[in-house]
């Protein structure tokens, strides 16, 4: 069906897949009776009419506000709005500016911290609703709205055969994974989403307190506004009602062409550690990071080959990797093969290795990829990149913090492969300038009650302190850090009784662009409207 703007459109859906909010965008009425009245906002804004929303004390309201990952944080607005396109965005940003709501956005709602689940939100905007998937001819690029999880993003866009090399967890939501960058299984060889982002649509606060859709790509208008999203983290210029994806070596003559082509096929196994010694840890996680280390670079041979290892101990070992390799080159399962022989080179005792299983490249994202919970933890996370190998010191750290009984339970202890395609691309180029690193270090603590809260958060703090004890208790951006990344935010980096340092937080998440990153904020949000605690601040 053919759009105003030469939009095609593919797929639509209001429906929202959990109890009691089914029907929520389809009952107009309810809302419009819910939802306060029409007014203006600014000079230059058209009317803000009334938009669906959920009250307190509505049967919808605690579902909708319960939907966060982390269970240490619950938002309790006054209002939850509901938009179901572009327009009923600016409308429920109009409102809320009008009344004086800090506001804040939902797309998937897996951030970890209370960027968006803050007990200072007021207004919150869920845009579970935003969910088209299109082709569109007037900017030759698929346009994605910013409320459609991975699980449904990846299907869609294989009508056209193509796909972005976006996360490992389905359950996530394009929203602010693609603002804060975006990677996964397929970003050593295909870069990362952000790399292949052509252009947002951004509902904007004027300094007189206007509300705009503004349109933003990489070829202008608006390029500031364009690169700022393309790793700058989400909550930070304004709600993107949609991104158009189309990666930098196409024209958009086809949509085709205009993606990464996935693999034909995939072959995944997994690798479980046993609970071992601390000498075969360190030969173990020494053959791991050497491996990925000397395979970094851009083009490299293993650039499809994606092993992500947890450490948690259980009864069925210490860790557990996931192997997963593109099956399209000649010679995939040898390389497969060849990974495993060498992180288990003389590690005693050895790794049991599943049947390695080869599925068509849906079936893999269906099968092997992470499915989301119906049930949160509460979560801490900390976070780093490699730029080379921890230290003999720095993993007995690691092993002595995995196997102690303040460590059992849910929380675990990550490393996930980067680099490769990623390292193609000049710093400056986007708003994410991890450029130059081959791995991710997670420290993902989970626990369920509340009362363990200083217990859970204690451990995550004091090993992430531990492992960079040289450089102040946090990864330094310098020869053998890359900072972090701000998907995986951390405000301990801003609280200076945990980063010792003397570094600022923003080094870490965006080193030599957060000046640049300053100067879009101050043109697009010179009212810092949109702000949490590790918000791009105003020059």
């Amino acid at each position: 069906m053919k759009t105003p703007g030469g939009t095609t459109v593919i797929t639509r859906s209001h429906r929202i897949d959990y109890q009691g909010v089914d029907e929520v965008l389809s009952r107009r009425k309810l809302f419009a009776a819910a939802a306060l009245g029409a007014a203006t906002v600014g000079a230059g804004s058209p009317p803000a009419q009334a938009t669906p929303a959920v009250l307190p004390g509505q049967r919808e309201y605690r579902t909708l506000a319960m939907r966060g990952y982390n269970r240490r944080f619950v938002a309790r607005p006054r209002r939850i709005h509901l938009p179901a396109d572009a327009e009923e965005v600016r409308q429920a940003v109009a409102n809320s500016v009008r009344d004086g709501l800090r506001l804040a956005a939902r797309s998937g709602g897996h951030c970890f911290e209370d960027f968006v689940d803050s007990a200072d939100t007021r207004s919150l905007i869920d845009l579970r609703g935003l969910d088209r998937v299109e082709w569109n001819t007037e900017h030759r690029a698929f346009s994605v709205g910013t409320g459609l999880t991975l699980e449904r993003l990846y299907p869609e866009l294989a009508r056209w055969n193509v796909t972005v090399p976006g996360g490992i967890c389905r359950a996530v939501g394009v929203g602010g994974h693609i603002s804060g960058g975006g990677y996964g299984p397929l970003s050593r060889r295909h870069g990362l989403v952000a790399d292949h982002l052509y252009g947002v649509e951004v509902a904007t606060v004027a300094r007189d307190g206007s509300v705009g859709l503004i349109t933003a790509t990489r070829d202008g208008p608006h390029e500031d506004l364009w690169w700022a999203h393309t790793g700058g983290g989400g909550g930070n210029f304004g709600i993107v009602t949609r991104y158009l994806l189309r990666s930098p070596g196409s024209d958009g003559s086809d949509p085709a062409t205009a993606l990464p082509r996935p693999p034909r096929s995939m072959l995944s196994t997994t690798l479980t550690l046993p609970v071992t010694t601390e000498d075969s840890f360190l030969r173990f996680m020494g053959n791991y990071l050497d491996f990925y280390a000397r395979y970094r670079d851009p083009g490299n041979r293993f650039d499809g080959l994606y092993a992500p290892i947890s450490f948690r101990p259980q009864l069925t070992g210490l860790g557990e990797m996931l192997i997963i390799q593109a099956a399209d080159g000649p010679d995939a399962r040898g390389q497969v093969d060849e990974f495993v022989s060498t992180v288990c080179a003389e590690v005693r005792p050895g790794a049991i290795v599943g049947p390695v299983v080869e599925r068509s490249y849906a079936d893999t994202v269906a099968q092997v990829y992470y499915a989301g919970t119906a049930d949160p933890p509460r979560v801490k996370t900390k976070a780093a990149y490699l730029r080379r190998p921890y230290s003999a010191d720095q993993l007995r750290t690691c092993y002595r913090h995995i196997v102690s009984t303040a460590f059992v339970g849910e929380s675990s202890l990550e490393f996930l492969p980067f680099g490769g395609a990623v390292n193609a691309v000049a710093p400056g180029a986007t708003a994410i300038p991890a450029r130059d690193s081959f791995m991710k270090m997670l420290i993902h603590a989970s626990w369920r009650l509340p009362i363990d809260d200083d217990r859970h958060i204690g451990v995550a703090r004091q090993l992430y302190r531990e492992v960079y004890a040289d450089t102040g208790g946090v990864p330094v951006p310098g020869p053998d850090n890359g900072g972090s990344y701000v998907n995986y935010p951390d405000p301990d980096l801003a609280d200076p009784e945990f980063n010792r340092s003397g570094i600022p937080w923003h080094a870490f998440y965006y080193g030599a662009n957060y000046p640049r990153l300053q100067q879009v904020k101050a043109r697009w949000d010179p009212n810092d409207v949109f702000r949490h605690r590790l918000s791009v601040e105003l020059p």
